[in-house]
């Protein structure tokens, strides 16, 4: 398998092939080409903000479970595919290791309809909260439901407004460990004003009151959102199509993030607009951006920004000129706003790759076999055609360096599906691709392997966790993988664990299947990964089930959290 380290030094060459910085040569009186930035569109505050009843006393929501927004469109911008590569760094089979067996895995509640669920969760010191398209749930770490699951729209019951009425999908929930508080979200799709739903917990008990907003995306649908929490903001970035039409580009928002733990009702938020013409073309933004989200109690260097990271696949419809990833730099300065900025300040090439799988899709979509006789006519979302890496792109700082892991769906090999994960080291000071590899045993077993999400636990070990399926007898399931820290680069040995094995194929005219997952890492020892994701109790065109589980790598792979360290936080 070949590794390939990327220097700083080759970062920046690719940003001038891709004209990133200025040319070299030529008159002196020539103006350099203007760094891909986004558009500075001021400070607002949200319209709308109150605290609600104690979630558990809520009435849940009684609108129809019908997600309004239709997501994920094309943005218009693509063409013809470009040179198709082979990916050089593919792991062909499962590796040697035993990884550690589920401590953990239990069902969480059923979804119906033909919309992708986008299971996503996060896990705090007593509880895991759940969201899907259109529900949620509260669970205890033992996996006992608490709350829930209810319509996602029911934790802005009495709001008033698009927030309360429109029970519209997309959900992120994300536990703010540096102030023990539960941030959840929904978007509204409406119109024609349209709306990013954010509600904050008051407690760190998610089923007591929440702080909730109302933030105006204006005239724009804003597909996609998602969600990073950093010390001083919580950053978003949405797709945005006006008047729930045509693609016009990304906004990209920082809230300020005590503002939001403290509960003011006019939080401060910076917000930048990007679209082809200032990114310097559609392949430096693609179809998104993913905010950093922080992991671990260590927070960055003073001064960090964020990092939003977009992916660029040469093969792919927006004329890349090479496969690598966009690192942008988003600076909110909360006391001179003007001063504040986003950049794209570096290109990293990465191990070629193709990300659109021709065959066996019959559309750019319809790509994983189910088993037959129920799934022999339905394929399903590879999630390879969209130009952007997955939820999450997991920060954290290790004190001796700074990394960055996230994931996306790819062709590899050829006709088959895998997971393309990254680790970004230094990313403010010397960004480099430390570490990339195509996790593809389907090229051996013939079991595809798509939807991926990944992170990193204290001690630098990774899990991986993604769907599967195949067109024999392998019915859509839940695994994981990962690697230990001392692990040789660019490889996934630990072998592979099973969250859930599939029961069922997914049964419908809709070959959507999930846009997103999530891997996170407890915060309690900083060592257990819990990860959500979907698959079929039965074969069935409608009913889905979520699928929750954690586990560990035991000591010494990872040491916990001291006792006495455990209730760090900051407001």
């Amino acid at each position: 398998m070949e590794i390939r380290r990327v220097s700083l030094a080759l970062s920046f060459a690719g940003m001038a092939g891709a004209g990133i910085v200025g040319a070299a040569e030529g008159p002196q009186d020539k103006a350099p080409v203007q760094q891909p930035h986004g558009i500075f569109r001021g400070v607002s505050t949200a319209v709308k903000f109150d605290i609600s009843p104690p979630l558990r006393s809520m009435q849940p929501a009684a609108d129809p479970l019908q997600k309004i927004g239709d997501t994920q469109r094309n943005s218009g911008m693509e063409g013809p595919l470009g040179p198709q590569t082979p990916d050089t760094v593919i792991q062909t089979r499962i590796g040697p290791g035993e990884i550690p067996a589920p401590n953990l895995s239990f069902d969480g509640f059923d979804g119906t309809g033909p919309n992708p669920p986008d299971p996503v969760g996060d896990v705090g010191p007593n509880h895991y909260v759940a969201m899907a398209n259109l529900r949620f749930a509260i669970y205890s770490k033992a996996g006992a439901l608490l709350f829930g699951p209810v319509n996602n729209n029911t934790l802005w019951a009495g709001f008033g407004g698009d927030c309360q009425t429109d029970n519209s999908g997309d959900p992120i929930v994300l536990h703010d460990q540096l102030a023990d508080r539960w941030i959840l979200t929904q978007f509204t799709a409406s119109g024609p004003t349209f709306f990013n739903c954010v509600a904050v917990s008051t407690t760190p008990d998610p089923t007591g009151t929440y702080f909730r907003w109302a933030f105006s995306n204006g005239t724009d649908f804003p597909d996609y959102p998602k969600y990073g929490v950093w010390p001083e903001a919580l950053f978003i970035s949405t797709r945005d199509f006006a008047g729930g039409g045509p693609f016009v580009g990304l906004s990209v928002f920082a809230i300020n993030r005590a503002q939001l733990v403290a509960g003011n009702p006019a939080p401060q938020v910076i917000e930048f607009f990007v679209n082809a013409a200032t990114a310097g073309g559609m392949f430096n933004i693609g179809d998104g951006l993913l905010p950093s989200d922080l992991d671990g109690s260590t927070l960055p260097p003073p001064g960090t920004p964020n990092f939003f990271i977009g992916s660029r696949d040469q093969g792919g419809p927006y004329g890349a000129p090479n496969d690598s990833l966009t690192l942008w730099r988003y600076i909110a300065d909360f006391t001179n706003p003007p001063a504040s900025s986003f950049t794209l300040v570096t290109t990293l090439p990465v191990s070629t790759f193709d990300s659109i799988m021709p065959a066996p899709c019959s559309t750019t979509r319809e790509c994983i076999p189910q088993p037959p006789p129920t799934g022999a006519t339905q394929r399903l979302d590879h999630l390879g055609y969209r130009q952007r890496p997955l939820h999450r792109a997991a920060y954290r700082n290790f004190g001796t360096h700074e990394a960055i892991v996230t994931n996306q769906s790819v062709e590899a090999p050829a006709n088959m599906s895998g997971v393309r994960w990254y680790e970004i080291r230094n990313p403010n000071t010397a960004p480099a691709i430390f570490q990339d590899g195509t996790y593809s045993p389907g090229a051996t077993d013939g079991i595809f392997r798509w939807m991926g999400s990944i992170a990193q636990d204290r001690a630098g070990n990774m899990a991986l966790g993604f769907s599967v399926s195949d067109g024999v007898s392998t019915f859509p399931g839940i695994r994981y993988t990962g690697r230990l820290v001392t692990d040789p680069l660019g490889e996934m040995p630990q072998g592979e664990g099973v969250m859930v094995d599939g029961i069922g194929a997914q049964l419908t005219t809709n070959n959507r299947w999930g846009d997103y997952t999530s891997m996170n890492v407890d915060p309690t020892t900083d060592c257990t990964f819990w990860y959500i994701n979907e698959y079929y109790p039965v074969s069935s065109g409608t009913i889905w089930r979520l699928r929750i589980g954690q586990f560990a790598y035991p000591v010494p792979q990872c040491i916990p959290v001291p006792v006495e360290l455990q209730s760090f936080h900051i407001e």
